[in-house]
């Protein structure tokens, strides 16, 4: 009997069904809103191009940021030939977990009554809360601690003028964010934030499974090695590597740190923040100790959110001091924000009364050269 031969039998092969699948790009918009409140302005009125004054650190969307307020414009003002004409102001980036932090937001001025002011003379004012009032949107990303973006021409002068003289030289500058979080999903199903830090800080907090401990001046930390060690390489070699502590020792004693500046590195290493405590009195002290204790362990995303932090609070007292953490410590930026402020007019002359300028002197008397430099430098761009 013939045998069947399938493949000369003309049957075609049925076409296989396409693999189909999906996914989607949630799009988050965390909104925020701050108002730095400007007082008596014509005492800032005059204080130099580049010369600025900031808002307290706030948080949003997870991140810190602070507000730079130029009374009489930053540099672009030379380029573009307006001079003092305008006010500039500026978003700056703190820090926080997201890298590449992409912001819309918006400057307007509000009166002292709260309604917004137009940026042509003799408009119409509305209500802050109004719609459809026209204003500059920025839409960019903040890719490292330290950076700013804004307008170098928010408010033209002589539009202003007309504002201060019904509000008391007083005004608002609210800054509306709106921090974009992208997430893409491969299904419908909604997955919730992530609480690794909350963990860990709970874990930190209620010593569950530690197994190692430090004495810090007259306090005692209890932490986990291999989450010290997975952050830092300085602990890592200490607890594991050549520099590791003796088998038998009871704790690991930890010299020239103050016990606030240790505590305020475990909150980082366990919740990758910084601890809370920008409104305590002694908050520069704090934040100072806080960034040589990063250095000495080598956390180099700390020690830069410390140098941001105290960007925004230097002042005549605290210039000084700052200045001389930044050049003992190789911080280039924080010692050039230090040197924009004593440039400001009469300010050297209220810093030199100073203790910290006195120790400035005596511990780094090559950096007098450059802030005489600044101060000089400033002058003749007035």
């Amino acid at each position: 009997m013939a045998g069947i031969n399938n493949s000369a039998s003309g049957a075609k092969p049925s076409p296989s069904l396409p693999e189909v699948s999906s996914s989607r790009c949630l799009t988050l918009g965390i909104t925020a809103t701050h108002d730095l409140k400007v007082t008596n302005f014509s005492l800032l009125d005059g204080m130099g191009v580049g010369r600025y004054v900031t808002s307290a650190p706030f948080s949003a969307g997870g991140c810190d940021w602070f507000i730079s307020f130029y009374p009489d414009g930053d540099y672009t003002m030379f380029r573009t030939g307006h001079l003092t004409s305008f006010t500039s102001v500026y978003l700056n980036f703190v820090g926080g977990p997201p890298t590449g932090t992409r912001v819309m937001f918006v400057f307007s001025l509000l009166d002292d009554k709260g309604c917004q002011v137009s940026t042509k003379r003799g408009k119409r004012r509305k209500k802050a809360k109004e719609p459809n009032m026209p204003r500059e949107r920025h839409m960019t990303t903040f890719d490292y601690p330290g950076q700013s973006w804004g307008s170098s021409m928010f408010f033209e002068k002589s539009v202003l003028a007309d504002v201060l003289e019904s509000c008391n030289g007083c005004f608002t500058i609210r800054c509306d964010m709106c921090i974009v979080r992208l997430k893409i999903e491969d299904n419908p199903i909604q997955i919730p934030d992530s609480v690794l830090h909350q963990d860990l800080s709970r874990m930190l907090k209620d010593k569950e499974g530690t197994d190692v401990t430090f004495s810090v001046g007259d306090r005692f930390f209890h932490a986990h090695r291999y989450i010290l060690a997975a952050r830092s390489m300085v602990f890592k070699a200490q607890l594991f590597g050549a520099m590791k502590e003796a088998e038998d020792a009871q704790c690991i004693k930890v010299e020239d740190m103050e016990p606030q500046a240790f505590e305020g590195l475990l909150h980082y290493i366990y919740t990758d923040a910084l601890p809370d405590d920008h409104n305590t009195a002694d908050r520069i002290t704090a934040t100072q100790h806080l960034l040589v204790a990063a250095d000495r362990y080598g956390l180099d995303r700390l020690r830069a959110m410390c140098e941001a932090r105290l960007s925004g609070w230097i002042d005549v007292q605290s210039v000084a001091t700052i200045l001389a953490l930044a050049e003992q410590h190789q911080c280039v930026e924080l010692r050039n924000h230090c040197l924009r402020f004593l440039g400001w007019p009469d300010i050297l002359r209220a810093v030199m009364k100073t203790d910290g300028f006195k120790h400035l002197v005596a511990s780094y008397p090559s950096v007098v050269s450059d802030v005489l430099e600044t101060v000089v430098s400033a002058r003749i761009a007035q």
